[in-house]
């Protein structure tokens, strides 16, 4: 890790609290090393979004492109999932 900067910032309470239970666990070395964890998730979290939506949804939104009978309607994807709620009951 680089050169550490100094920050001040602020937190709604039940985050806070949470950010000093997990350095007070002893899980992490102190607060700066849970949010320095927590951004790291929120990076790797938001590359795996971009991911997917440079190869699955691309893809699909050119495979809807190129034939257009594989899409469906509002009220066709509404009565399927109402099939599968109906089935999964």
């Amino acid at each position: 890790m680089g050169a550490s900067q100094k920050l001040s910032i602020s937190l709604p309470a039940e985050q806070a609290d949470l950010v000093q239970r997990l350095a007070s666990s002893g899980r992490y070395a102190s607060v700066s090393a849970v949010i320095s964890d927590s951004l790291r998730v929120l990076e790797a979290r938001d590359a795996a979004v971009e991911q997917w939506l440079r190869t699955e949804v691309v893809a699909a939104y050119e495979d809807l492109r190129a034939d257009p009978s594989q899409g469906m309607s509002v009220d066709q994807v509404r009565a399927e999932l109402a099939r599968r709620r109906r089935s999964r009951d």
